[in-house]
C-alpha cells in the first residue's frame, strides 16, 4: 500500500535554544535560507507523500502560518517585483495539504503519534522527526519507504553510533536468524531498547527520526505503559509491534544533522551554507580571512 501520510510531532518547547524560542518554535528556526520543518516537509514530498499531519500545541500555530497563505505579504512583493521571493512565498503555501491535530499534554514521541490515529486512519503511514535533518542524494525517507515495499515490514531508519552514545538512542537488535538485504542496509530486528547503558546495549545502531509503520502501532500505543516522566515511548510500542509483525532497520544514506541541539543546529548551517549555490563562495573567502587574521 502506498505511503500517503507522514505524521511530524512538533509539540515540544524546544528549550535547548531558549531565549531563542521563547516565541519562535524550534521548527522554525532558519538553516541557511529557510526553516528546519520545511527542510523535512520538503524530503517528505520528494518521497511521495501527500498529506502532512502536524501534531502541534497551542503555542506552535506559526508553523502552521508559515504553511498557510500571505495575501497581505504576496501583495507587497508583487506591487515590488520582486517575483523571486513572491514565487518562494507561494510555493511554500502550495506545498503540501497540512492537517493539525493538538497534542493537549507533552507526554512523549509515543503519545503524539497516537493522538493523530484518527486523522491516518487505518493505512501505513510514515512518523518524521523535524530536530533530524538528513541531507543526501535521495531522500532519507523515501529510501525507507522503498525498503517498506520490498519487505512489507514496519521500518526504522537507522545510523552507527559510538558505544558510548548509546544511552542517547534508542538501539536496535539485529535478529542474526534472518538474512539482511540490500547489501546489510535493510537489517530485520528482534527488538529494540531506549536508550541503553553501553554495557546493555544489543549493538551501536542507533534509531534516528525517520519511520514507515503499519497502523496496528496505535494498538500498541494505546497498550504501552506510561514511563519515565510519564511518557509514552514509541520505541516501546514498536518492540510490542515486532511480537507480532516484522520490523526492519534501514541504514539510510546522506548525512544526518541533529538541528533539534544549538550544535547540530549550528553545524548545519555552517555545511549548508558553505555547499549554498548562492552564498558558499562568500562564505569560504570570509572563513579564510578569518583563519588567517587570527594567526
Amino acid at each position: 500500500m502506498k505511503i500517503r501520510t507522514a505524521v511530524f510531532p512538533v509539540a515540544g518547547w524546544g528549550t535547548r535554544f531558549l531565549p531563542a524560542t521563547k516565541a519562535v518554535p524550534k521548527e522554525l528556526l532558519p538553516v541557511v535560507d529557510r526553516p528546519v520543518i520545511q527542510y523535512a516537509i520538503e524530503e517528505a514530498i520528494a518521497s511521495g507523500v501527500e498529506r502532512v499531519i502536524l501534531v502541534t500545541s497551542e503555542h506552535k500555530r506559526s508553523i502552521e502560518d508559515h504553511f498557510d497563505s500571505a495575501t497581505d505579504l504576496e501583495a507587497v512583493l508583487e506591487a515590488r517585483g520582486d517575483i523571486e521571493h513572491l514565487r518562494a512565498v507561494r510555493a511554500v503555501a502550495d506545498m503540501v495539504h497540512l492537517v493539525t491535530v493538538r497534542q493537549k499534554e507533552q507526554l512523549g514521541l509515543g503519545h503524539a503519534v497516537l493522538m493523530a490515529r484518527d486523522a491516518v486512519g487505518r493505512e501505513p503511514f510514515a512518523v518524521v522527526l523535524p530536530d533530524d535533518l538528513i541531507v543526501g542524494r535521495s531522500p532519507a525517507l523515501g529510501e525507507l519507504i522503498g525498503a517498506y515495499e520490498k519487505s512489507s515490514a514496519s521500518v526504522v531508519a537507522l545510523m552507527e553510533v559510538a558505544a558510548d552514545q548509546t544511552r542517547r538512542y534508542g538501539i536496535v537488535e539485529p535478529d542474526p536468524t534472518l538474512p539482511s538485504s540490500d547489501g546489510g542496509r535493510t537489517i530485520p530486528l528482534r527488538g529494540l531498547v531506549e536508550k541503553p547503558e553501553p554495557k546493555d546495549a544489543p549493538s551501536n545502531l542507533a534509531i534516528v527520526g525517520r519511520y514507515v509503520l503499519s497502523p496496528k502501532i496505535f494498538e500498541k500505543l494505546e497498550r504501552t505503559k506510561h514511563g519515565a516522566g510519564g511518557e509514552i515511548q514509541l520505541t516501546d510500542a514498536i518492540q510490542a509491534l515486532a511480537a507480532d509483525q516484522p520490523v526492519v532497520g534501514f541504514k539510510f544514506s546522506g548525512t544526518r544533522y541533529d538541528v533539534g541541539a544549538p550544535e547540530g543546529w549550528l553545524r548545519a548551517n555552517l555545511d549548508l551554507a558553505l555547499d549554498h549555490p548562492t552564498y558558499g563562495a562568500a562564505l569560504r573567502t570570509s572563513l579564510t580571512g578569518h583563519a588567517q587574521d587570527r594567526k
